[in-house]
């Protein structure tokens, strides 16, 4: 059985979704296929239904695609020892200024 996940084709137009020519070519080319597309489609065999309890949502056999921004952990520790860094500094130079300021 093929699984297609074609939420992603959708274009919103006011309060409803819209599929342009080339998205339904696109899905009409994977259905005719039977060809597996990552984050797209996936063609389940009879076993792999049977061992999610016979569950037919897209979902289970479709994976989503994480468009989650990356964020390196150790770039960002850094940047934030830097900004702590130059804080001290400007902290330490305006005591300065004030300092001399007063007297």
């Amino acid at each position: 059985m093929l699984f297609i996940d074609a939420t992603g084709e959708c274009i919103k137009v006011t309060n409803n979704n819209k599929l342009t020519q080339a998205n339904i070519e696109k899905i009409v080319s994977v259905f005719a296929g039977h060809t597996e597309e990552k984050h797209f489609s996936h063609l389940a065999s009879y076993e792999e239904i049977e061992q999610n309890d016979y569950n037919l949502s897209v979902s289970t056999y479709v994976e989503t695609e994480d468009t989650r921004e990356k964020i390196d952990i150790k770039k960002l520790n850094a940047e934030i020892e830097e900004i702590v860094a130059r804080e001290a500094t400007l902290r330490a130079e305006i005591d300065a200024i004030i300092k001399e300021i007063e007297g």
